[in-house]
């Protein structure tokens, strides 16, 4: 299901897009994906629902993917990959942050795996999971 959300981008921008996911999937094997081909978007978590246990959002685009994170605000940044400031969904309460990926070789970012696993760590406390 995955490919075949990516599949009207272009070969680099689905290479960029196969090198995040295998990211997430190597950061946190356990990953829940949930997929919206419509909106050609994904989502990752410790659960399937969105704003609540989901650490993680991809969406594709024309030249770039754009790599979310759901409490982005919340999560170290020292190297400084997230915007210090975000947005927000329906509800207000989420400090959303996302960065944009142009080329697969971004994806092979020491930072940006140990990004991935704050965010599940966060996700986790959140949850309630001690894992």
């Amino acid at each position: 299901v995955f490919r075949e959300a990516m599949s009207a981008s272009s070969d680099v921008v689905q290479a960029i897009a196969l090198a995040v996911r295998a990211l997430v999937f190597e950061v946190y094997p356990e990953t829940v994906e949930v997929v919206w081909p419509k909106q050609g978007s994904v989502g990752w978590g410790v659960g399937p629902k969105k704003f609540t246990e989901q650490f993680a959002y991809f969406m594709p685009f024309k030249k770039h993917v754009t790599l979310g994170f759901y409490h982005g605000g919340e999560l170290p940044n020292p190297d400084g990959l997230l915007p210090s400031s975000g947005g927000t969904q329906a509800g207000g309460k989420l400090s959303m942050r996302s960065l944009k990926l142009a080329k697969p070789e971004a994806v092979d970012r020491s930072d940006l795996r140990e990004l991935v696993a704050a965010a599940v760590r966060h996700q986790m406390a959140l949850v309630g999971d001690g894992r």
